[in-house]
């Protein structure tokens, strides 16, 4: 069985499942194809499904959008690529990697983000920080 990024070839996907795997949601699924920017579903009716080549693309699109790129922009890079939109080389670049941070508000539109790798100051002295920093915020007199 041959495979593609480690979908079998032979899979096939309703709206929801290719939805699911690609991380959006069937709005956008449809949106895309509509955009043609995926191959509209194999099959009639009920019997419509989408493939493992349906499954690259939609991943390689959803990369490229979390690299910042707008759909005209996705759009040129993958006529860029030589072929029609939906016979492109479903190449996904990596992807980034995720962070978890803690967000704290000092003010209304001021945030101190705090990566959760990053072993924070006891309670006491966070508080300090935060009082310290409203204060620089809302002090007039420094200004």
């Amino acid at each position: 069985m041959s495979h593609i990024f480690g979908v079998p070839e032979e899979s096939r996907y309703g709206i929801e499942e290719l939805a699911s795997l690609g991380g959006v949601t069937r709005r956008t699924v449809r949106f895309y194809v509509q955009e043609g920017l995926l191959q509209p579903p194999e099959g009639l009716g009920r019997g419509r499904h989408y493939g493992p080549d349906h499954l690259s693309r939609l991943l390689r699109v959803r990369s490229m959008q979390e690299l910042g790129l707008s759909l005209p922009e996705i759009r040129r890079a993958l006529a860029e690529d030589g072929k029609a939109p939906a016979e492109a080389a479903p190449e996904v670049p990596p992807a980034p990697e995720r962070q978890t941070w803690i967000r704290l508000t000092l003010l209304p539109g001021v945030e101190l983000h705090v990566a959760t790798g990053v072993r924070l100051p006891s309670p006491a002295r966070l508080a300090d920080l935060v009082s310290t920093c409203r204060r620089l915020f809302t002090n007039e007199e420094d200004r």
